[in-house]
This record gives C-alpha cells, structure tokens and sequence, in this order.
C-alpha cells in the first residue's frame, strides 16, 4: 500500500510541475492520483476534503490561467490579434514547427512560440513593432504568471492530500 502511495505522490509531483510548465497536464493529473488512491485504499471518505480542495483548485487554476493572460495583455495594450498569436505560437512552438536550436527542443518551443506569435499578431494589427514586442512581452509575462500561480495552487492540493492521507498510510 505504501507502495502505491509513493507512486500516486510521484505522480502528483509531475502534476505540480505540469501546472507551471504548459501541455504537461497539471491539477487533473493531481485529481486522478487522488482518484486513484480513493479506488485503492476503499476509503472515499478519507480523501473527501483532498478531493474538494483539488476540484476548487482544478477550478481556480483554469481561471487564473485566462485572468493573468487577460490581464498581462490588458496592462501591455494588446489586442485580440496579439492574443490569438500567442496560442498560435504556443501551439507552434510546442510542435516544433520553429526551428530547432542545438538545445530546448519543444520546451523552448513553448517558451519563444508566445512571444513570437503574439509579436507577429500585434505587429499584423497595428504596424507598429514597438507597441508589438510591448504587448507580446505583456501576454507572456501575464501568463508566466498564471503559470506560477497554477503550481502553487497545485502544490497546495497535494499538501492537504498528504496531511490527510499520511495518517492513515503510516499511521499517527
């Protein structure tokens, strides 16, 4: 049984790292490991609060995503072209569809592919690459953000899941 707990904290670890870095799954893979060991303890009733609070963080964690996004642009002055060319440019990037330096590989994909989509959109709207490379700097910051913001959330769910669950794993 300790066993299994090990593993589903190893799991949650990822999610927590999923949380700040985009396409890892984050918060859901930290509700499924706390499925998961609710299946394979037969105790419902110990992860009921573990459970709640990951469900509210699942939650929050998709609107602080939008909300820091919405206003690291806002504060830059971009516009919804700037917007749509970051998620192109995520997108882009985590493919690797920019080209591939000796190093990074997708992770810098995702990293670059925002600032880059959200400059050329911003750039395509307003013809101006100042106020371009101002908002596209604005979108990406709002979102690392909300990524930091994600994984401390994250990191919350799974400590109220080790502080509930411990005892009964290892006793008082």
């Amino acid at each position: 049984m300790q066993i299994i707990y090990w593993l589903l904290i190893a799991v949650m670890v990822v999610g927590i790292i999923g949380a700040v870095v985009p396409a890892i799954p984050g918060s859901s893979l930290i509700l499924i490991a706390i499925i998961v060991w609710g299946i394979v303890s037969s105790s419902f009733a110990a992860i009921k609060i573990p459970l709640i609070v990951t469900i509210i963080v699942l939650l929050l964690s998709v609107g602080v995503d939008f909300l820091a996004s919405y206003v690291g642009a806002r504060q830059a002055g971009a516009s919804k072209w700037g917007q749509i060319g970051a998620i192109v440019g995520l997108v882009v990037g985590f493919l690797g569809l920019l080209p591939t330096l000796p190093f990074g590989g997708p992770l810098l994909g995702i990293l670059l592919g925002p600032l880059l989509g959200a400059i050329i959109g911003e750039y395509i709207y307003r013809r101006e690459f100042g106020l371009a490379v101002k908002a596209g700097i604005g979108i990406v910051v709002g979102s690392l953000v909300g990524n930091l913001i994600q994984g401390l959330l994250a990191i919350a769910a799974v400590v109220v899941f080790v502080v509930t669950t411990w005892p009964q794993v290892f006793g008082s």
